[in-house]
């Protein structure tokens, strides 16, 4: 047992989500300071208690062979990363990614007051691409995942009650970006223990 160190367990108490749109994006190559949006990153701000579910996931399927009960190796038949959060703030950034288009005013003209603002969705909506950057944080142990390229995948209801905050439930997709899904950098030291 000499070899574990209950200090190396790790906990996610403070963390953001941001955004930008994949292209032109610039990607973040340091783990940040765990409070600063990256530079051309948005805030999408609060997320539930249940946090951000981040889900890795490699399908294989087996090669079996006639000289052999048990297969002799597996390929990979595809792969996902996936982002899952409930956001909590009802502001620009967050509506305009869960409604998929953005806001415009409404003009005296167009029927609207000084304050009006028109969200129109379209029947044959665009799939739009964004970049996304998922920040959590320990005390001074700080981790970053950077997707370059990603697109929502499924989008939860709204519940409107008296007693709940409205929520707009995310599940974004990771696509392929020169090979890569996306990566994961940390100020942890990672040297392997002999």
């Amino acid at each position: 047992m000499a070899n574990n160190d209950a200090s190396k367990i790790r906990f996610a108490p403070n963390g953001a989500v941001y955004m930008a749109p994949a292209v032109g994006a610039t990607l973040p190559t340091a783990v940040g300071d765990g409070k600063t949006p990256p530079t051309g990153y948005k805030p999408l701000g609060y997320v539930s208690d249940a946090g951000v579910v981040i889900t890795p996931t490699v399908t294989s399927e087996p090669v079996n062979v006639w000289q052999s009960a048990v297969p002799v190796l597996f390929n990979v038949s595809s792969a996902t990363f996936t982002i899952q959060a409930t956001f909590l703030e009802t502001s620009i950034n967050t509506t305009e990614l869960f409604w998929g288009a953005n806001w415009v005013p409404v003009t005296p003209e167009g029927g609207g007051t000084a304050d009006t603002w028109r969200l129109d969705l379209s029947s044959t909506p665009d799939l739009q691409e964004i970049s996304l950057v998922v920040d959590w944080s320990q005390g001074s142990h700080l981790n970053r995942v950077v997707i370059p390229r990603s697109m929502i995948q499924d989008r939860g209801a709204i519940t409107l009650v008296r007693n709940a905050a409205q929520e707009y439930q995310l599940t974004i997709d990771a696509l392929d970006s020169n090979g890569k899904l996306g990566y994961v950098l940390t100020n942890q030291n990672m040297t392997p223990t002999p």
